[in-house]
């Protein structure tokens, strides 16, 4: 159940914190005071949509927290395992959140951590179930329809219904596939020659990502052999003389080394400089070795320099054609093996896909088919039970008829039948589908008859935004007293503006308007005691020095 909703700065309510009992709430206000807010926040909480200039003038966000009491079993569902990770381990309550800013971006969060408004919707409709206004519309769709009645067809049902929409879905993809490969079947041909022609013109050049570099400074080599070649041979000359007849500079530092060596002994600091000029004698002749290895094996031969500029072209035209490096050439490869294979295969493919086709429609005809007679068997005691319900409702002698029709396509997302609701308000009366047969007033009382039977029967907390619409006088006593029924062993809020539903609640709550500040502000409070009286008072229509509704609240409590 929901324990605690708090709202801060949405629409005109600056800052509440409703505190719900068990049974049934009731929330009670004068029209345009703000009840629709708190229906909205909860609407917030379930993962909805927020709508246009929701937080409040002036606010930078608002938000809508709500903690809930967790279901048993709940957190052991398989779907919910990414939700339960984020709960401590055996958590017995849940806090859900959501955020909107004045801009219209929204947040949401799960016990405190970042979530999706996906996650909320998920965990939100296992614990609370909502019947707005918009729901006696939605009453109306037959998808909604279905949903009543397999759910009143109990978890088993349901978990037949979600296998197959799983066969279903699996039998759209297949069909969606093999349909692909008949269209592409025209022009395998040509893109087989496409790739086969583009997969040889790489393996013919066979690029590696590291040659082109080493290829590069080859062709840099070749191309100016000559001067490189007549530089080295000049600093070999310099260092060792022509012909290495002793000249150069290998000459003068051994004369230098000499002489120094003629005084060595003498003064340790001259000592140290002949030692460095050792030193460089020594390293004289190593640069020198070198350069002559280095004259030794540079190659000036232009048919190398040809073959190298050659190889780079065809380097160069893969790495445009294919991306821009040897590596998006390599991966254009692979792509082009992976689509032959893909295309040799696609004939084979088309059986395989056709074969597992024909098998999933074999089990969603076997699904479809069990889906179907839990329906059949469920829409009896269904009807009976929804025309119990409307009996107790103020409706003697309604009846509800549940009407199964082969689906046009032959198969649907929810089976091979389309569910249609079918109503006669009056005995002697043809049913006739909802949207055609209930006023307003019956069709809440429908779907107040309806509500509970369903899937929602699971849900913790059932929220009513003004289901009274449209009744009045004992009736409204009658649907109150359902209401309060629906509260024995599970939580029931109600937004009303009925003071025959609000006398039955076991918690009542006020929503007022202040308008006496630069802008409009609703603030909720609990009312007990007295403070019930004189909201029944109000909705009674008497004034506080009005006697005669004051004992008509007073009576309407004590008879409750």
């Amino acid at each position: 159940m929901l324990r605690e909703l708090r709202i801060e700065n949405l629409l005109l309510i600056e800052k509440a914190e409703l505190r719900l009992g068990e049974g049934l709430n009731a929330i009670t206000g004068e029209t345009g005071a703000g009840k629709t807010v708190l229906a909205h926040s909860l609407d917030l909480l379930m993962g909805g949509k927020a709508r246009p200039q929701i937080v409040r003038p002036g606010a930078e966000e608002a938000w809508v927290e709500g903690a809930f009491d967790l279901p048993e079993g709940l957190l052991g569902e398989p779907e919910m395992a990414e939700i339960t990770a984020r709960l401590p381990e055996g958590a017995e309550e849940v806090v859900l959140g959501r955020r909107v800013s004045a801009s219209g971006r929204t947040g949401a969060f799960v016990a405190g951590r970042a979530a999706s408004a996906a996650d909320l919707k998920l965990l939100g409709r296992r614990l609370l179930a909502f019947y707005g206004q918009h729901e006696h519309r939605k009453l109306t769709i037959s998808s909604a329809q279905m949903e009543v009645l397999d759910g009143f067809a109990g978890a088993g049902h349901l978990e037949l219904r979600r296998r197959y929409g799983e066969a279903h879905r699996e039998c759209q993809r297949l069909a969606a596939e093999l349909a692909e490969l008949r269209e592409r079947d025209g022009s395998r041909e040509r893109d087989l020659d496409l790739c086969r022609y583009e997969l040889s013109e790489i393996e013919a050049v066979a690029p590696d990502p590291a040659e082109e570099a080493e290829l590069s400074a080859e062709r840099e080599r070749l191309r100016h052999a000559e001067g490189l070649r007549e530089a080295a041979a000049g600093a070999h000359a310099a260092a060792l003389g022509v012909d290495e007849d002793g000249g150069g500079a290998a000459s003068a530092l051994a004369q230098a080394e000499a002489l120094l060596q003629g005084v060595g002994g003498v003064d340790p600091g001259l000592d140290s400089i002949s030692e460095r000029l050792s030193s460089l004698a020594v390293e004289l002749g190593d640069v020198a070795t070198e350069l002559r290895g280095y004259l030794e094996g540079i190659d000036a031969d232009p048919g190398r320099l040809a073959a190298v500029e050659e190889r780079l072209d065809s380097l160069d035209r893969l790495r445009r054609k294919h991306g821009g490096s040897a590596e998006s050439v390599l991966a254009h490869a692979e792509r082009c093996r992976a689509e032959i294979e893909r295309l040799e295969s696609a004939e084979e493919r088309g059986a395989e896909a056709a074969a597992a086709l024909a098998k999933a429609e074999q089990k969603r005809e076997e699904l479809g088919g069990r889906l179907s007679k839990g329906r059949a068997a469920a829409a009896g005691p269904f009807q009976e039970k929804v025309a119990e319900e409307l009996e107790r409702l103020a409706m003697p002698g309604a009846t509800l008829e549940v009407l199964l029709e082969p689906h046009p396509d032959g198969f649907g997302p929810g089976g091979r039948e389309t569910v249609e609701l079918r109503v006669a308000s009056n005995p002697g009366i043809e049913p006739a589908p909802l949207r055609d047969a209930a006023s307003g007033g019956e069709l809440s009382r429908v779907m107040l008859a309806l509500s509970g039977l369903g899937e929602a029967a699971g849900a913790g907390t059932l929220v009513f935004d003004e289901i009274d619409a449209g009744v009045g006088g004992n009736t409204a006593r009658v649907v109150g007293e359902r209401l309060r029924a629906l509260g024995e062993g599970r939580q029931v809020v109600c937004i009303t503006h009925l003071p025959q539903v609000a006398s039955l609640a076991a918690a009542h709550f006020r929503i007022e308007k202040d308008i006496g500040g630069e802008r409009a502000t609703a603030t909720v409070q609990r009312l007990d005691g007295e403070g019930v009286v004189e909201e029944i008072r109000r909705m009674l229509g008497g004034e506080r020095s009005d006697e005669a509704a004051t004992r008509h609240a007073r009576e309407l409590l004590a008879a409750a």
